[in-house]
């Protein structure tokens, strides 16, 4: 890889991303059992990631509105991977559901605060050539610290089991160093935005002028956002097929570490063949692995499966970015990432509160099922409405 594909930038913002989602991913598997162990129902679990998720939702659109207004990138960066990193220690001192709500908000809020500016500051490293392969790498480091973090949880579980709670103050360290490394970012003056002062909605506002193949990639992606609730309820139905906690903890880090080796070919085969083909296979997969989870039985098959799972990631979710990129100009591409983000994580809220609900209801399998089943529909859906664009757009 040459050295300007590759920039300074690119790199230090992958390296963040690795400690943070090493500090991120070392609770993620684990959290959904702490809660259980603190007395949260199944319902409860998922309204909790629901509220948060509807945080990150606004703050993600509204912070994104407002880098582009003022043209800057890096304060949302360094205040957002900050937040993130001093709000998990904090969410272990104290159990009162109330507490823990509050620390995982405020943790949500921070990731809120920083994805839209951050992936801007990624697509402006980049050509319309060359954002899948940056996008890729990007997510690449993210999803190894995603890797890394989960063995040090194996690690601590296996001399400790059940002490979830210190695993919240390890993974300070990580999300310290990811808030130091933001300190070494440069970024140069930017056009800014017209229009009013931002609010927590002024990002709606959008829809109305965005271009054109903007809005109709938006319609399919939010729909399969409605389908796509919390990975909670993935790790939850592997406790309930009666893998252990460290199986548990393992296939997720099996399937970040496909995920991590995949994302960069798939941001390459996206630049070469197009991203609307690379998206729509993912979607595909994802299908096959809900549609399968109902059926499998063994670690064999569920490992197979969240091989198929790692590959659907790399395929879809920065894919999307580097896709919606490549849809707008330059001054609207926090915006642009920043109202896709949000709806995405409004439609997570609704899926992930009713996936709880159906799970409690009628169990798992009707989650499963359904949820393969709408997504044939919207890779239907995207073949026949979403156009397929040229391969050089607007810079």
């Amino acid at each position: 890889m040459s050295r300007r594909l590759f920039t300074r930038t690119v790199v230090v913002l992958g390296l963040i991303s690795l400690f943070t989602d090493m500090a991120s991913e070392m609770l993620y598997p684990v959290l959904p059992l702490y809660l259980e162990q603190i007395g949260f129902s199944v319902a409860g679990i998922g309204l909790l990631e629901g509220v948060a998720q509807a945080v990150a939702s606004v703050s993600k659109g509204w912070f994104g509105h407002w880098s582009d207004r003022v043209g800057r990138r890096l304060p949302f960066v360094r205040w957002g991977y900050g937040l993130s990193a001093f709000s998990k220690p904090l969410m272990a001192i104290w159990t009162a559901p109330l507490w823990v709500w509050g620390m995982r908000t405020f943790d949500r809020l921070g990731k809120g605060m920083r994805t839209a500016a951050r992936d801007a500051l990624l697509a402006g490293e980049a050509t319309t050539q060359t954002r899948g392969r940056i996008f890729g790498f990007h997510r690449g480091m993210d999803t190894l610290g995603a890797a890394i973090g989960p063995l040090f949880a194996i690690w601590w579980l296996s001399g400790h089991p059940a002490h979830y709670s210190a695993l919240f103050f390890w993974a300070f360290l990580p999300g310290l160093a990811a808030v130091s490394f933001t300190l070494v970012l440069r970024e140069l003056p930017s056009a800014t935005l017209p229009g009013m002062r931002p609010h927590p909605l002024a990002f709606l506002n959008y829809w109305r002028t965005a271009p054109l193949a903007w809005r109709q990639l938006m319609w399919p992606l939010w729909g399969f956002a409605l389908l796509n609730s919390s990975d909670f309820f993935l790790l939850l139905w592997l406790r309930e097929i009666g893998l252990s906690d460290s199986w548990l903890i393992g296939l997720y880090v099996w399937y970040n570490l496909v995920y991590a080796g995949a994302a960069l070919p798939a941001g390459t085969w996206a630049d070469r063949w197009g991203m609307k083909r690379v998206y729509t296979t993912g979607l595909v997969l994802f299908a096959v692995v809900y549609g399968g989870l109902a059926f499998a039985k063994t670690w064999w098959q569920v490992a197979g499966l969240f091989v198929l799972y790692g590959l659907y990631a790399a395929s879809t979710e920065s894919i999307a970015k580097a896709w919606i990129s490549n849809l707008v100009p330059r001054v609207q591409r926090a915006t642009a990432i920043g109202t896709y983000e949000s709806l995405r994580s409004l439609g997570v809220l609704l899926a992930s509160t009713l996936a709880g609900l159906v799970w409690e209801r009628w169990g798992a399998a009707w989650v499963l099922y359904g949820t393969a089943i709408g997504t044939l529909f919207i890779v239907l859906w995207m073949g026949w409405r979403v156009p397929t664009p040229p391969h050089a757009l607007i810079e």
